[in-house]
């Protein structure tokens, strides 16, 4: 008897070219990468985008239809009504990223609160990716007195994010070394020579008790990092960079943020290591 011959193709997993080729296809239709920033008016938000986005220029900003706001028509008293969650922040120099800015937040009222969960909630719902949240950029600013208060409380206690990830962002840590020297000195009563050696130490353990403290709420930032002498030249936000990359879900929004980092050679390199090659360049 003559045997049967099967004619069902085998099936055979994609290499990984073609899925790299995937991954790129998928990043390039999902369009720009989506961010929503909170955080305190003095946190120094607006100086982290601008390194992020390597300008010094502000950002152009459009209402939730996509009409530009001219902020140089807006009276100054007004201003800050311009800064609506729902509107866009986008950069000329890096156009690949699209920024929301919680904007009073700082108030910690139920009331801003309930603005930023409503937003938060919205996007999720967004068919597109595009359209989406992926990441939440938390600010705190080390060079209040009280970096943790009734805001970034009820934040990290009450309100989930779902599938987006929080990284808590410590900015301003260099105005810690100046207090751990003072401390040091006026009430640990070293000399200025011990005080001065013993700062780092100090700061580091203080920088690891806030970030514990943070960790025990319901919602605890997914990741976390620390910035510094952001105003100098020269500086960057390559932690926040990588430390973003590292806690997205999934290889397509890893190759929409990886895609965005025009001048981060050093990211892209990275990335197409470990995952194929990203082109360098969008």
């Amino acid at each position: 008897m003559a045997e049967i011959q099967s004619n069902t193709s085998q099936i055979t997993n994609p290499s990984e070219d073609e899925k790299q080729a995937r991954r790129e296809k998928l990043a390039k239709k999902a369009g720009r990468f989506r961010i929503l920033i909170v955080g305190r008016a003095n946190a120094g938000k607006t100086t982290i985008l601008k390194k992020i986005c390597n300008t010094t220029d502000d950002p152009e900003i459009y209402d939730s239809r996509g009409n530009k706001i001219d902020t140089l028509k807006i009276e100054p008293t007004a201003k800050r009504g311009t800064h609506d969650i729902e509107n866009e922040m986008i950069f000329r120099s890096n156009t690949g990223f699209i920024f929301h800015d919680s904007r009073g937040f700082e108030a910690g009222g139920v009331d801003e609160l309930q603005k930023v969960q409503d937003f938060i909630l919205k996007r999720s719902k967004e068919k597109k990716l595009e359209n989406q949240i992926h990441v939440i950029w938390y600010c705190i600013a080390m060079s209040d007195s009280r970096p943790i208060v009734h805001s970034e409380e009820q934040f990290f206690s009450a309100l989930g994010t779902g599938k987006v990830p929080v990284i808590a962002v410590f900015t301003k840590c260099e105005a810690l070394e100046t207090k751990a020297f003072i401390v040091l000195q006026e009430e640990h009563q070293l000399s200025s020579e011990d005080a001065f050696n013993q700062a780092p130490a100090y700061v580091k353990k203080h920088l690891q008790n806030i970030h514990l403290k943070l960790e025990k709420y319901k919602y605890p930032p997914k990741g976390h990092v620390y910035i510094q002498e952001m105003e100098k030249a020269g500086t960057d936000c390559m932690p926040l960079l990588d430390r973003t990359a590292s806690v997205l879900d999934g290889d397509v929004l890893q190759a929409i943020f990886v895609s965005t980092q025009q001048a981060s050679v050093e990211m892209c390199v990275k990335y197409a290591i470990r995952y194929g090659s990203f082109s360098l360049t969008k």
